[in-house]
């Protein structure tokens, strides 16, 4: 007999227990975040159908079990930073959620999936809300690399894929459509002028952030995840 997918699971402490493992492994595997992000909101009363998403996740991890995050001998220290949002893309919320990924060269030194705390009215609010949430990221970094003396002079590398984001961004002159995230809008001109960031665009089939904010189809997960600097150690060389 067929069980339910959105019936409560008899046991749910063993869904919590694996999602807790799941949420250690993000440590080293960024590809599972945004899987486990959502997972992770279902863990007062989970269903059948997020067991069986659940074990999903499982069976990608046993595809590859030497995969994770390399940091190569050598490369540069240059902050390269993607940021990206989905707007209303929770799936319980309306909210809009923020993903970015951090490299230091070419090393992948920080990487989160967020839901925003407010309702954006539009997908470059949205954009925008995630752009102020990495740049407080990028000035901690920049402290922490300070006080570990490793020297960063330029401006960190902000990517971001919407255009009306980084229009506002360069744009002083603040109006109607941006009174309600004007403290974001400050915070961000500040950064520019101080140059702790220089944003630029990407397309956003080279969003490395997309992995981290919406479900992508096979081929495009398998693309972006060979971006993130993650390797398979047992795969032939």
């Amino acid at each position: 007999m067929a069980l339910d997918d959105s019936a409560i699971l008899d046991n749910p402490g063993a869904y919590r227990r694996l999602i807790g493992r799941l949420i250690y492994l993000t440590i080293t595997r960024p590809d599972i975040c945004y899987s486990v992000h959502i997972l992770s909101q279902f863990m007062h009363q989970p269903r059948h159908g997020h067991w069986a998403t659940a074990i999903r996740v499982l069976r990608y991890l046993k595809s590859a079990p030497g995969q994770g995050i390399f940091l190569p001998s050598k490369s540069d220290l240059q902050l390269h930073v993607y940021c990206d949002s989905d707007w209303a893309g929770c799936p319980v919320t309306p909210r809009s959620l923020t993903g970015y990924f951090i490299t230091l060269g070419c090393s992948p030194i920080s990487w989160k999936t967020k839901k925003q705390t407010t309702v954006s009215r539009s997908s470059a609010e949205a954009e925008y809300r995630s752009m102020a949430t990495t740049a407080c990221e990028i000035i901690w970094l920049r402290t922490l690399l300070h006080d570990l003396m490793v020297p960063i002079s330029s401006s960190a590398q902000l990517y971001c894929d919407n255009h009306a984001a980084i229009h506002i961004a360069a744009n002083p002159v603040h109006h109607e459509r941006t009174k309600h995230i004007e403290i974001d809008c400050h915070f961000i001109q500040d950064c520019i002028k101080l140059r702790s960031i220089a944003t630029a665009h990407i397309s956003s089939k080279l969003q490395l952030a997309d992995l981290f904010t919406k479900a992508l189809g096979s081929h495009q997960l398998s693309f972006l995840v060979g971006k993130l600097g993650i390797r398979n150690l047992h795969a032939p060389t």
